[in-house]
């Protein structure tokens, strides 16, 4: 498959993702107000994510394999599953896929009565934070290591998943439910990140508060997806 297309994938996909997962925490979490039994809440927006990532990963993932992010293409290429001369562009293409949805969803949620974006909330428009942007007001070092720790163990889950003897057809399911688990564990956080381009994509609408933390949600699940590529090429070397 030639590179420009697997890039075309990995922005479908990356959209997909970010359209789903975060478009399912502003329109439909809390649909009709706290309580109304239509909105779909937390475990609705966790599962969003990790239904995309799952769809998202049988349709692509057998041309682009199925990145969707940033920290997961450098973790397998650390992890010696993926060519350092297509990073760039995997990491531009689903960048540039995330912000598309992010311009979609904005154009769609401005369609609704009474929609706005306060930049000094915590979630604006399903953005991550920290602090006084952290939906409960966890600190920096909490949402560093959070964000750290659960991209690690995502990494080591699609590298186990989508090995050569784990059992076939399956990695897409095994990664969805890691990423509902991520989001379960840590929206009350940092909104959940664990990867730069979703988190990109809403920030550019969301405002100063969220621009201005954007640089842990590019920092830290880059450096948990390295981890996470060194700690499973550590778990399988000899036994191959």
């Amino acid at each position: 498959m030639t590179l420009s297309k697997r890039c075309a994938a990995e922005f479908l996909g990356t959209l997909w993702l970010v359209l789903g997962g975060c478009g399912s925490a502003v329109l439909a979490a809390k649909f009709g107000g706290d309580g109304n039994p239509l909105g779909i809440g937390f475990v609705g927006v966790a599962l969003a994510f990790g239904l995309t990532v799952l769809t998202g990963a049988y349709t692509f993932g057998q041309i682009s394999g199925g990145h969707f992010n940033p920290a997961v293409s450098v973790g397998l290429w650390v992890g010696g599953r993926f060519p350092a001369r297509d990073l760039a562009p995997y990491i531009v293409a689903q960048v540039l896929g995330a912000i598309a949805a992010g311009f979609i969803l904005l154009q769609i949620a401005k369609g609704g009565g009474g929609f706005a974006i306060d930049p000094s909330a915590p979630g604006a428009f399903a953005s991550n934070g920290y602090g006084v942007l952290s939906p409960g007001g966890y600190t920096v070092g909490a949402a560093f290591l959070c964000e750290v720790v659960l991209t690690a163990f995502f990494l080591v889950v699609i590298m186990g998943a989508t090995h050569g003897r784990a059992p076939v057809g399956f990695a897409p399911i095994a990664i969805g439910l890691a990423l509902t688990l991520i989001h379960l564990i840590s929206i009350p956080v940092t909104n959940t990140s664990v990867n730069p381009a979703r988190s990109t994509g809403v920030a550019v609408f969301a405002g100063s508060g969220a621009l201005g933390q954007l640089w842990l949600f590019w920092v830290a699940p880059l450096v948990g997806g390295a981890l996470g590529g060194v700690l499973y090429a550590w778990l399988r070397r000899g036994d191959e």
